[in-house]
């Protein structure tokens, strides 16, 4: 009868010490946490045309329900705004708007043929984390270049995705290549109205026509015409 006391005094005690352990462990004041594990993505891109300056990148990592644009599709006001008058303000904005939207980031300034400019972001990667980006041809009416989508949520540290860009328009302006409609250095004209003067909704861009080509009223000559790609764009993830 002693040995059996003692084992059941045993068993006590094992339990009154798991309940202890236990409700030391309901303090949230206790419990440490580790903290999330960070990327860093380096977004490089670069001109490939021989005479049209790219304006500033507008550049938007997200989950699946963002989209800056779909083709067949009207353009935000955002992008508008942009393929028109090169300002990724407003674009950048309506994305900061979006739920699924995690951070948004400009580039240097205007990337002339030839040149590169750089972005770095850093968040918590997913696998379907992606990468949108958008900057204009200066010397176009509303033409505009980019990625929409790229899952980069796959990278690995040290592994790259290249994509070679397609030109587009965004279809809120007619193509008419005059000196008042175009914002870049061949024109000097205005950018952004808020009138839609044309098909209103998102293409592949065509080209332009030229001065080079019959079109009289145009300010554009042979140089600024343009094929695809008309940008190479390296996302690399870093850290």
């Amino acid at each position: 009868m002693k040995g059996r006391t003692r084992i059941q005094s045993m068993g006590v005690a094992i339990m009154l010490s798991a309940l202890v352990a236990l409700n030391g462990c309901d303090s949230g004041d206790d419990v440490v946490m580790p903290p999330a594990q960070e990327a860093t993505y380096a977004v490089a891109i670069t001109n490939l045309t021989g005479s049209q300056p790219l304006s500033p990148l507008g550049a938007v990592v997200h989950n699946s329900g963002y989209a800056g644009w779909e083709i067949g599709i009207s353009a935000s006001s955002g992008l508008e705004r942009l393929a028109e008058g090169g300002d990724p303000a407003v674009f950048l904005a309506e994305a900061a708007g979006n739920a699924d939207v995690l951070v948004t980031g400009t580039g240097g300034g205007i990337i002339g043929p030839g040149a590169t400019d750089n972005v770095e972001f850093t968040t918590v990667p997913t696998q379907g984390l992606r990468l949108t980006c958008a900057t204009m041809l200066v010397n176009t009416n509303d033409a505009f270049t980019g990625i929409s989508g790229l899952i980069i949520g796959d990278l690995a540290v040290g592994e790259r995705k290249r994509i070679y860009a397609l030109p587009y328009d965004a279809g809120t302006e007619g193509n008419t290549e005059t000196a008042s409609t175009i914002p870049g250095p061949a024109g000097g004209g205005e950018g952004y109205i808020a009138e839609r003067l044309d098909r209103d909704f998102v293409s592949v861009h065509s080209g332009v026509v030229t001065r080079d080509d019959g079109l009289v009223t145009s300010v554009l000559d042979e140089s600024h015409r343009f094929l695809s790609p008309v940008a190479e764009i390296v996302v690399t993830r870093i850290r």
